[in-house]
This record gives structure tokens, C-alpha cells and sequence, in this order.
């Protein structure tokens, strides 16, 4: 008897949709897809699930070679017609160039209002894939089947999309919901250890924002007895997916309570941009930006200095970083083009606690440089 699956509902009306969890899914995605389609795509459109056979699974060369024959034969069991389009692998091919590229892919390959895009990757293909599925044919249906830690615990749930330009990460994109969320935890097994890693940071971001059961059970974890470990890896999974989730459903388009989910991510996202978006792994930029984070939150008395201490060792007790290098006048010029920022006021997500977090509009500048100046000097 075949092991149930997860379902966590991102309850946004009018389409709630399920992220299903489970090892093996990517075996059993054309007959789960089968029998969603029904459901989602009937309820949302009216039309029958007969029209929504031709799927599009836009991915990268990596991922295709190690897991596409098995998504396309369980596709083609289920009845469905699927063709592949490729996109350049990495962060530096997240731009609007590479959204046309793909729309033209999809026209040339006879794509229609009712096709559906499938992103079949990690956090960048995931975020690329669905902003051409909001832009061709002025939106068509989305399913996100992530292989990356990141994009499991994260990206590919709530709806975000969004390629960067040269003034920061993000800064053009729009919310397309998936139909669905399928997530295999089985197809982490050939990741590179740096890239699962750097996926675990985002999986402590939620321990830190809402789920302290989480936090400690990554907080002193051992990542190759955990990649050994199917179940726990699963619930580690389950339990991220669940905060967001949670926080999403509250606050879809990022208004009031869905920017807790940016802890780590506002220095983060400066130190990307910075080096170009080649130094660092998005979770790895994230790590360091926790870690100020909490340097921010102990200055200003918001976090104890246990508190701060336990986040930062628990960070990078998860592997080693790459170093920091930017200058903190650097860091400070770009936060004010985050999307993070406004009326020229720099927000910052800081933990209280393990478990809570506020969001504070009145951090001096001061306080970041001497966190920058922190991290740089963590990572030596």
C-alpha cells in the first residue's frame, strides 16, 4: 500500500490550492495531475480536463538529464501530451530576456490559452517559468514541481514570480498561483551538497519566524545522516511549507503579515545583487542575512544575546559560507532600491525570539554598517 501524501492548502480565495508532499511523487505526478485537473483547472475555468493535455515543462539542462525522462513517462502514462523547453541554468539568466526567449519557445511549439506550464527546477526556474505563465497568452494555468531544498521550502509556494535587473533582485514580476504544488523530497538525493545546504537556510528562516520545533530540530542537525533519512527529511519539508502557508493565506500580496517571510532576505538580497548574483547560492546570501539580522535585533535590544547567539550558531553549523566581502556603504546604497524599502525607509524583519518576529522601519544606519561589518568578519 502506497505511503498518503501531504497536503497543506494555501487557502487564497478564489482558488485555494494543495502543495502535496511525498517521496516519490515525481512517479505518480501524471496520474496526481490526472485526477487534480478535474478539480482545479474545471473549478477555475469551467473547461474540461480534455483541454488542459498539452503541458509545457520549462527546466534547465541539469535537471532534464536526471529527472526529466521519469517526469515525462509518468506525463505520457496519464495521457498527457508534454514537450520540453529548456532556459539557461543559474541566477544570472533570471531576466526579462529570458522571458521572451521562452514565450517565443512556447508559440513556436503551438502553446494555446489552454496549455498549462509545469516549472521544473529549483527557485530560478520556478520564479522565471511562472512569470512567462502569467505573461503568454495574458496568463495561462501554472503547476510548480520544484527540485531544489529552497524552492520546496519556499520558492514554489505563494505565488510570487519575477526575474531581477542590475538594480536588485525581483524587481519585475507579478503573483501567478500555481494549480498545484507537487514536491518530491526523493529528488533532492542528486543535489549537490552546497545547493542542499543552502536550501536548509531557508527551511531554519521558518523555525525562526513561527515553528521553534523546527528551528531546533535543524538547529543541530547532521546534513548527511538527514539526506539518509526520507521521513524526517519530508517533515522537515512539510513543517516549512506549512509556515508559509500559513502566512501566505493570511496576507497573499505582501501588505502586512507575509513580509516577516523576507527575514535574512534584505541584506541577503544586497549581498546578491553586489557580487553580481555569482558569489552566492540565494539561500547562502540569506544565512549571513539572518545572522545580521540578529546582530540588528540584539543592538537595538529587541533579542536577547542568547538569542542572537543560537541563531548564528545554529546558521553556520549548517556548513560553511563564502566569505563577505562587500563594503557596508555598498550594502547600505542598494538597500534603498529593495523592494523591502519604502518612502526611502529600509524595513528589516528581526526576530524577538526563536519562534516571533517584528518587522522595524527604524534601524540607524549605523546599526547596519556595524552588522555588515559583523558578518565580514564571520566569514574570514
Amino acid at each position: 500500500m502506497m505511503k498518503p501524501m501531504n497536503r497543506v492548502t494555501i487557502a487564497l480565495p478564489p482558488r485555494p490550492y494543495d502543495a502535496v508532499i511525498g517521496n516519490g511523487l515525481l512517479q505518480r505526478s501524471g496520474e496526481t495531475l490526472r485526477d487534480l485537473f478535474n478539480i482545479i483547472f474545471k473549478t477555475a475555468t469551467g473547461d474540461s480536463p480534455a483541454k488542459h493535455q498539452s503541458l509545457f515543462v520549462i527546466t534547465v539542462p541539469p535537471v532534464r538529464r536526471k529527472w526529466g525522462k521519469q517526469l515525462l513517462a509518468s506525463l505520457s502514462a496519464a495521457g498527457f501530451k508534454a514537450q520540453i523547453v529548456e532556459m539557461p541554468n543559474g541566477e544570472r539568466h533570471k531576466r526579462l530576456a529570458t522571458v521572451e526567449k521562452l514565450c517565443e519557445q512556447l508559440s513556436r511549439l503551438g502553446a494555446d490559452r489552454n496549455s498549462v506550464v509545469i516549472a521544473f527546477g529549483g527557485g530560478v526556474v520556478g520564479d522565471t517559468a511562472g512569470l512567462v505563465a502569467s505573461l503568454y497568452m495574458r496568463g495561462i494555468d501554472l503547476v510548480q514541481i520544484p527540485t531544489t531544498v529552497l524552492a520546496q521550502v519556499d520558492a514554489s509556494i505563494g505565488g510570487k514570480t519575477g526575474v531581477n535587473l542590475r538594480a536588485g533582485k525581483n524587481l519585475v514580476g507579478i503573483f501567478h498561483h500555481p494549480g498545484v504544488v507537487l514536491i518530491d523530497p526523493a529528488v533532492l538525493s542528486t543535489l549537490p551538497e552546497r545547493e542542499f545546504q543552502a536550501g536548509l537556510y531557508e527551511a531554519l528562516k521558518c523555525g525562526v519566524i513561527g515553528k521553534p520545533e523546527l528551528f531546533r530540530a535543524l538547529e543541530n542537525v547532521d546534513i548527511k545522516k538527514l539526506r539518509r533519512d526520507p521521513a524526517k527529511l519530508e517533515w522537515i519539508i512539510t513543517e516549512s511549507v506549512k509556515l508559509k502557508a500559513e502566512v501566505v493565506s493570511s496576507d497573499e500580496r505582501e501588505n502586512g503579515l507575509r513580509r516577516v517571510l523576507n527575514l535574512g532576505h534584505t541584506i541577503g538580497h544586497a549581498l546578491e545583487a553586489q557580487t553580481a548574483y555569482r558569489h552566492f547560492l540565494h539561500g547562502e546570501a540569506v544565512a549571513w542575512g539572518m545572522i545580521a539580522s540578529a546582530k540588528i535585533a540584539s543592538a537595538m535590544d529587541l533579542l536577547e544575546p542568547t538569542g542572537a547567539s543560537r541563531i548564528t550558531a545554529a546558521t553556520r553549523a549548517l556548513g560553511p559560507l563564502p566569505k563577505v566581502q562587500s563594503r557596508s556603504r555598498d550594502i547600505l546604497r542598494l538597500l534603498k532600491s529593495d523592494k523591502k524599502t519604502r518612502n526611502g525607509v529600509v524595513h528589516f524583519v528581526l526576530p524577538r525570539e526563536i519562534g516571533k518576529v517584528e518587522i522595524a522601519n527604524n534601524v540607524p544606519e549605523q546599526v547596519v554598517i556595524e552588522a555588515v561589518d559583523e558578518i565580514r568578519r564571520l566569514s574570514r
